[in-house]
C-alpha cells in the first residue's frame, strides 16, 4: 500500500493526520452498523432459496470484512505519518 509523503508543497501532517482519523471513524461507524444489521433466520425461511439464511449470514461477513480491510488500512496510513 501506497502511503503519503509529508512535504512543504503537499497536505501538512496535522491535516492528514485529521482527514484519516476522519475516515477511520467513519468506517469503523459503518461497521457497526452493519454488524447490527445482521441477517436474522426469520426473514429467510419463507423464501424458496436453500438455505438462504445461511448465505446471508456469509454475505454479511463479506461485507463486515471489507469494511474492516478498509478501517485497517487507514489505519496503518494514519500510523505512517
Amino acid at each position: 500500500m501506497i502511503t503519503p509523503s509529508v512535504h512543504l508543497n503537499g497536505t501538512s501532517k496535522a491535516e492528514l493526520q485529521r482527514m484519516y482519523s476522519d475516515a477511520y471513524r467513519a468506517v469503523r461507524a459503518a461497521l457497526q452498523a452493519v454488524e447490527e444489521s445482521a441477517p436474522n433466520a426469520r426473514d429467510y425461511y419463507v423464501q424458496s432459496i436453500e438455505g438462504a439464511h445461511r448465505i446471508a449470514v456469509a454475505e454479511h461477513c463479506a461485507r463486515l470484512e471489507k469494511l474492516a480491510t478498509v478501517a485497517r488500512e487507514l489505519s496503518e496510513i494514519r500510523a505512517s505519518l
